[in-house]
């Protein structure tokens, strides 16, 4: 299910999409007489990949999103956990430590670790699965921890997590009342914590890698179709995809344990 989850949503993000609504067009121009329709279908498609790579689009769409959530300042309160959610990696030993990690996955970690410094005593939870891969990506975080100088006792790992719901849950089973801090993407943040909470958890929210700006006044940075942009949209529809999943497992779970309880009630 989660393999099946993962290739659909790859699908449906806007490149990909946009080139198969493409390619179908092209396929009705080739190979039928429907060259009007084709062309339609391919115009569509161009037009759709210049919009989902247009700055004014991408960061109206994706801006809300990450804003939702102020970055993490001190507290008066005593931290226990600091988590910082996985993200993606590479294992190649030619090159640095930090660059095998993904940037959104450095990102995570380095404000994992400038919080984590904040209160001393606190451990640092790093989560992640391998992916495929022979090493985890809460192995490959820890590995740059170490080498920015964060002590061996204090890191946590969490390595079968396969996404934010086992993340969540495996915190659960041992954070138990203590104070926890998240740290995820800004656009991650909402459904990471709608997971948290649902698991037991009220951790307090940390969001890093902030893409989406509206401060932009160059006309050829602010108008140009980049591919910084079009991951910013493909970021936001990842999300929505995400949310749309959570809201349908979560109410099939809940019908479930209804109609559990009206069998039991029955008998």
């Amino acid at each position: 299910m989660f393999e099946l989850k993962k290739v659909i949503s790859s699908l449906l993000m806007p490149l990909p999409a946009m080139l198969i609504i493409g390619l179908l067009g092209l396929m009705l121009i080739m190979f039928t007489h429907k060259q009007k329709t084709g062309c339609v279908i391919v115009l569509f498609s161009f037009i759709g990949l210049f919009l989902a790579s247009f700055q004014p689009i991408s960061s109206r769409l994706l801006m809300p999103l990450e804003r939702q959530y102020t970055a993490f300042f001190p507290i008066d309160e005593p931290i226990d956990y600091v988590m910082v959610l996985g993200s993606g990696h590479i294992v190649d030993d030619k090159i640095p430590p930090t660059s095998e990690l993904s940037r959104s996955g450095l990102m995570r970690l380095a404000e994992g670790i400038r919080i984590l410094r904040m209160y001393p005593g606190s451990k640092l939870i790093l989560s992640g699965y391998a992916a495929g891969s022979e090493v985890s990506n809460a192995r490959m975080m820890a590995k740059v921890a170490l080498a920015l100088g964060v002590a061996k006792p204090d890191i946590i790992l969490l390595e079968t997590a396969k996404d934010t719901w086992e993340e969540a849950r495996q915190a659960a089973a041992f954070v138990n009342n203590k104070n926890l801090i998240v740290v995820t993407s800004a656009s991650h943040m909402k459904r990471a914590l709608n997971e948290f909470y649902s698991a037991g958890l009220k951790p307090y929210p940390a969001p890093t890698n902030y893409l989406a700006q509206k401060n932009i006044d160059t006309p050829w940075v602010k108008y140009t179709p980049k591919s910084t942009y079009l991951e910013q949209t493909e970021l936001f529809w990842h999300e929505t995809l995400g949310r749309i999943w959570q809201n349908l497992r979560d109410w099939a779970t809940s019908y479930e344990e209804q109609a559990i309880q009206s069998s039991e009630s029955r008998i």
